[in-house]
């Protein structure tokens, strides 16, 4: 089960500063982040200059992590589909990621790929918002660091009025880890309720 918001609250500001605030995540460095302190207060940076899209990680079809025949945090797989977690636990309580087995982006689904997708991200929702004190699962397609499609599924805290909307990304980089032994709980709740429509759970649940 994953902490209250009492228990991430109490544990965040034991590990936060004086101000009860956390220190910047490494996002704040990217060359995209759009904010930046100037003269003291917050401001937005300056739009850069029209440029070439770079191509993303497997473009061609070669170079692609996300094809790798034997991938790390995979909890839950079909015949096309697996679930996996990321190699590091994060701020949030939960974040799990859905990648078709085959090299495709979005796109590229068909319309039978295209309705399991559908219903797959329904059903892990759906499992995940019924975990103890979880208020919500964002679900979002970004696309722009790699070609093969990765979904991400990000659970967000029951009862936290910060961690609300898509604002909740940004405190996932922010917040630190909560306990290792309640989110692989959590991970395999998922798993095996996955399973308990369509393919398997994985034995590093």
């Amino acid at each position: 089960m994953a902490e209250s918001a009492d228990q991430v609250h109490a544990r965040v500001m034991a590990a936060a500063d004086e101000h009860g605030r956390m220190p910047l995540p490494s996002v704040a460095e990217w060359d995209i982040f759009p904010w930046e302190v100037v003269d003291g207060a917050l401001a937005t940076k300056r739009l850069a200059d029209p440029a070439p899209e770079k191509p993303r990680e497997g473009e061609d079809g070669t170079d692609c992590r996300i094809c790798a025949t034997d991938p790390a945090g995979v909890i839950w797989t079909n015949e096309r589909w697996r679930l996996k977690h990321l190699a590091e636990r994060s701020g949030l309580p939960l974040v799990v990621i859905l990648e078709p087995l085959e090299h495709l982006d979005f796109d590229d689904l068909d319309d039978t790929m295209a309705a399991e997708y559908g219903v797959l991200a329904v059903r892990i929702a759906r499992i995940i918002e019924g975990l103890p004190n979880i208020g919500r699962c964002h679900v979002q397609r970004i696309g722009d660091g790699a070609r093969h499609l990765h979904i991400w599924f990000m659970a967000r805290t029951r009862g936290l009025p910060s961690v609300l909307g898509s604002f909740a990304v940004d405190w996932d980089d922010i917040l630190p880890p909560g306990p290792e032994e309640p989110w692989r709980e959590d991970l395999a709740a998922v798993a095996q309720q996955l399973a308990s429509y369509d393919g398997r759970a994985t034995v590093d649940a």
